[in-house]
Parts: C-alpha cells; structure tokens; sequence
C-alpha cells in the first residue's frame, strides 16, 4: 500500500462546477487516495451534488462554517491529518486537475519535497484565445514581480520566491504542521502560507507535470485592469475577495 494520500478541495457555492472538478478526480491515472471536500457553508446544492458522486476513492464532505478559503483548507488539512493522512494535495472546486495530477504530487513529495507547487493554466471553456493569453500573461508578471519584491527577500527565508498557487499543490503532513498551516481567513492566502513555508524549510520543489486549468472568471468579473491588480498583489478593490 502506498503512503496514505488525501485530496482536499475546498467549495462555497460551487454546484454548477464542482461536478467537473470531481470527474476530472476521478479520471486520476493514481486514485490510491481519499477525496475530502470542505464545504464552506454553501447555500446552493454543493454537498448534494458532491452526495451523488460516485468515485474509485473513498469520498468525506466536511461542513465548515467559518468563512474563509484558508478557513476551509486548514480545516480540511487537519481533519486529514487526524484521519492518518501523511501527504496532502489541494485543489479548488472550480478547477481541473489534468490525469497525471496525483501521481506527479506523489511522486515530488516522496522524492523529498516538502512543498510541491505544479502549474496553472486557463481553463479551455470559461475564455477563448484571448482570455487565456491575459492569464498566461498575468501568471508570469506575477512570479516576476514576486521574486523582486522586497518582502520575499528577506534573510529569513531558506528557500527563493516562486509563484505559489493554492488550487495545485500538495504538502507532507509534517510540513504543515510544523509551518503553522494555512492562514484561517478569506483569499488571498497563497502568499502568506508560502512564506511560512518558506521560513521552515527549503525544501520547496516545482513539478511541471502537477497541471491544473484553473478558473479565469475572475477576469470577466474584475476586468482586465482590476484582475491585474489581484495577481500582483494589489488587492481587489471596490470588487469582492471572491468574483462570485
């Protein structure tokens, strides 16, 4: 038996999309791992269309009503944890893992990462050429302005800046805890868990082959300008945390 993996995804109101994420679980090349999604209080039918799901792993739903993305993901890491789980993997409920996913999150934390980030691309169907190019384009300006950016340098660090995006990365237990784990609050929370990451260990790895098409609606709800403020790190404005 492999080393006990679990997959968390954390939802709010995500009925109309989460079907697809958890089809594109169930279509893993590696599914030797149990499914937890953490329900953050949703209004809609999330837990009923994640009641209907049937998969080739284990699947827990787990309610959390502290509202927050980090509230949900620290609740759902731990809960995993506690259940045995020795390596953690994350995903959002708006986003499709492409097959190779789990293995390749395996396979860079049993190599010794502590911290795996994959990549992330558009999703196919929410924007045309266009909308994918702008994401494409933001991701890099990002990472970039990232590195450069003063706060990320600092001699606390055991590890360099890279991009860090919470739907595509998986962790080893230990790590997790150690660091002091997701900060429970709403988005953004990707860059301040890195961080704590980053001041416990260096053993932080980057796998091309972890890929995610992860949702660009922010981009129809923000605009163009206003999604680009968001992704480097220039808060959302007059608009919601979530474009929802």
């Amino acid at each position: 038996m492999s080393t006990p993996l679990w997959v968390i995804v954390p939802a709010w109101n995500e009925g109309a999309r989460i079907g697809a994420t958890l089809d594109a679980l169930a279509a893993q090349t590696d599914t030797d791992f149990t499914l937890l999604v953490v329900d953050n209080n949703s209004t809609d039918d999330t837990r009923e269309v994640v009641g209907r799901f049937r998969a080739p792993f284990p699947i827990h739903l787990l309610v959390e009503p502290e509202k927050g993305v980090g509230c949900a993901v620290d609740t759902g890491f731990r809960h995993a944890i506690a259940a045995g789980a020795v390596l953690l993997a994350r995903t959002d409920a708006d986003c499709l893992p492409e097959p190779g996913w789990v293995a390749a999150a395996r396979s860079a934390l049993v190599s010794g990462g502590g911290l795996a980030c994959g990549r992330i691309t558009a999703r196919r169907d929410e924007h045309g050429p266009f909308g994918r190019a702008f994401f494409r384009t933001l991701v890099v300006l990002a990472a970039s302005f990232g590195r450069i950016r003063p706060a990320h340098r600092a001699p606390e660090f055991k590890a360099p800046y890279r991009m860090h995006a919470g739907n595509n990365m998986a962790i080893t237990a230990a790590l997790y805890e150690a660091c002091g784990g997701m900060p429970r609050r709403p988005s953004p929370t990707d860059r301040t868990f890195l961080n704590r990451v980053r001041r416990t260990t260096p053993a932080i790895v980057h796998s091309r082959h972890m890929v995610v098409a992860n949702s660009t609606r922010r981009i129809r709800a923000y605009g163009v300008v206003g999604t680009a403020k968001w992704y480097l790190d220039r808060g959302s404005g007059r608009h919601s945390a979530d474009p929802r």
